[in-house]
């Protein structure tokens, strides 16, 4: 790490997140400090919607390929749709060529984007078979290339972003390479920067190192940082900031199923007690989710099975958390989802009216995506 480039970034951060200034990414006002990731197969409009219904100041769209925006068609239109009341919201590429980057980055600000994010840290096999997403971490040549295309491309018509992991494995030189591209990315002129504290070979194993993300904080200084990685409750969230000083986090797995924890985070940054949702809360976030699916895919294949994988998450807060997902993951029809949406969030299954959530109920099961 060099001593000399930290001294001129280092400044003065607060330990109470309480306290903190609101997150902002370069001109970009976000507000609080807890924002929804990209989700791969998740984050799409509807996803997003809900989150900010239940106090998400700014999220993500899914990780998209680079060529996917460039090529013409349905699924392009889709990528390109950003309606008016999805605003603040980021646009996540991935892919291996800068120039495909740049021209990509380009169209998702000319589209309505307001940020463009840059992703480093994806760990899926079949991407880093394909020199994408985390695989990129072994090469700051490459990685500071495309920084420098999408940077160009852009114009400083929007603010770039990079997200990474702590490195490709647990080796001096994949830290050392860490932060080559960090360092780069910061000269070149990206305005943030989200870390996450597992490496690329972890995938999700063991736990988020929350002390690597001090470090890189303390390193980078006034910088915007975002921290990422075991953030399962409103808890998690509030932990991070005080222990590790990073100016906001990303929530993933922990926001699958779940959009009342951006509120809940609200409420202990606020210094109130966080509302465990009741099952009518779940019902009612749900059947939003399906209106908006419609609206957003047309096609009842398509929303059925976008809602039902959304469904399944949901049952994970349930307060028969097995029964309900065995109903759900049968489904394979609009009509039998509706029957199953009504049957297991119905209100008898509600213990009674909502309560303060406690830091030992609010437990997420993993999920295995490039969600973090």
């Amino acid at each position: 790490m060099d001593r000399a480039w930290s001294a001129r970034h280092t400044a003065a951060m607060t330990s109470d997140p309480a306290t903190a200034s609101q997150l902002a990414i370069g001109e970009v006002a976000i507000g609080m400090p807890a924002v929804q990731a990209a989700l791969s197969g998740y984050s799409d409009l509807p996803m997003r919607t809900i989150a900010r219904e239940h106090g998400a100041p700014y999220a993500i769209n899914e990780v998209v390929l680079d060529e996917q925006v460039l090529q013409k068609g349905k699924l392009q239109r889709r990528i390109l749709a950003v309606p008016e009341y999805d605003h603040p919201v980021g646009g996540q590429l991935m892919g291996s060529q800068p120039e495909k980057f740049g021209a990509a980055a380009r169209e998702l600000v000319r589209a309505g984007y307001d940020v463009v994010d840059i992703n480093f840290g994806c760990p899926v096999n079949k991407v880093l078979g394909r020199r994408r997403g985390g695989w990129l971490l072994q090469d700051p040549e490459t990685a500071l290339a495309i920084v420098g295309s999408v940077l160009e491309a852009v114009a400083g018509d929007a603010p770039v972003t990079v997200k990474m992991r702590r490195g490709y494995d647990d080796t001096d030189d994949a830290e050392r390479a860490f932060f080559t591209i960090l360092e780069g990315a910061i000269e070149r002129g990206i305005r943030g920067v989200t870390v996450h504290g597992r490496t690329v070979r972890q995938k999700y194993v063991g736990p988020s190192r929350w002390e690597f993300l001090k470090r890189v904080k303390q390193h980078v200084g006034d910088f915007c940082m975002l921290g990422s990685g075991d953030l399962f409750s409103p808890f998690d969230v509030v932990d991070m900031l005080r222990e590790t000083g990073v100016d906001g986090v990303t929530v993933a797995r922990g926001c699958i199923g779940n959009p009342f924890v951006f509120d809940q985070v609200r409420a202990l940054l606020a210094g109130e007690s966080p509302l465990r949702p009741t099952v009518a809360d779940q019902r009612q976030a749900l059947l939003r989710h399906w209106d908006l699916a419609r609206e957003h895919y047309g096609k009842e294949k398509l929303v059925v099975s976008s809602v039902r994988t959304h469904a399944i998450k949901y049952a994970q807060y349930h307060p028969d958390p097995v029964a309900a997902r065995e109903q759900l993951v049968r489904v394979r029809s609009a009509a039998e989802l509706a029957e199953r949406i009504a049957d297991v969030f119905d209100d008898r299954h509600d213990d009674g009216p909502r309560r303060e959530l406690r830091r030992e109920e609010a437990v997420v099961p993993a999920l295995n995506s490039c969600a973090e």
